[in-house]
């Protein structure tokens, strides 16, 4: 059995996978790892092999320490990998980007794609049918948005994501919400619009915290997929141990 940790801005993905069969997933703060991890060993005594990506911070004594149960690969720019990296910067690809771009090459080989993950940032990826990656975009996320409006001015309130009411807003708080949502849906729909006039055959997923809320409101076509990160970092430990 596999356990994967992906270490998030915000919080920490669990999972425990039997071959690419996802058995178990949770969500936890950052500070209650170590625990979670506890508790997930004893219930499946059968995981061995563990995969860390971390773009939070995560002490090196906590990997240690996660180590000392499991074979444990954490994931970093020399990680053998299933694609090839065209990216300028290499060392400076952020391991969930890598594990997205992983997942799309085992579930949509030989194809045109792009994934797009809404989280904390809005991270743009393509992968094209060569097997190679090329690069991408990254923009504030939802959150981020409504955060900077309030952290940035005087007057305006922190509010929490809302799908508005219409395009219109006739009081702040819901010209706030046109603003943000709508500002955030012209975006991708917009992006996927471009990608599509250089590539027609373009697949899209959409996956990230903010994935679902998005999807019911975008125009475009896409493939909803919540847990294609994860997906992608037990695909990434398999193709480094299964040789």
């Amino acid at each position: 059995m596999n356990l994967i940790i992906d270490v998030g801005n915000s919080f920490v993905k669990l999972a425990v996978f039997k071959s690419s069969k996802l058995l178990h997933k949770e969500v936890v703060e950052h500070h209650l790892i170590l625990n979670q991890f506890n508790l997930l060993i004893k219930k499946y005594n059968l995981i061995n092999k563990g995969i860390i990506s971390s773009v939070g911070k995560l002490k090196k004594t906590q990997i240690k320490s996660i180590g000392k149960h499991l074979d444990l690969l954490v994931l970093d720019s020399n990680t053998k990998l299933p694609f090839k990296n065209l990216y300028k910067t290499p060392k400076t690809l952020g391991v969930d980007r890598i594990a997205l771009v992983c997942a799309s090459v085992e579930q949509f080989p030989d194809k045109n794609v792009l994934i797009i993950d809404a989280g904390t940032c809005i991270t743009y990826d393509f992968v094209n049918v060569k097997n190679e990656y090329l690069g991408g975009a990254i923009s504030p996320g939802l959150n981020m948005r409504y955060k900077s409006l309030n952290n940035l001015t005087a007057n305006l309130p922190l509010l929490s994501s809302k799908k508005p009411k219409d395009i219109i807003g006739n009081s702040t708080k819901d010209s706030i919400h046109s603003g943000v949502v709508n500002g955030i849906v012209n975006e991708i729909d917009g992006v996927i619009v471009n990608y599509k006039l250089k590539y027609p055959d373009l697949t899209v997923i959409l996956t990230g915290g903010d994935a679902n809320f998005l999807s019911k409101q975008l125009k475009s076509s896409i493939f909803a997929l919540p847990n294609f990160l994860i997906e992608g970092l037990n695909y990434i430990l398999q193709f480094n141990t299964n040789e």
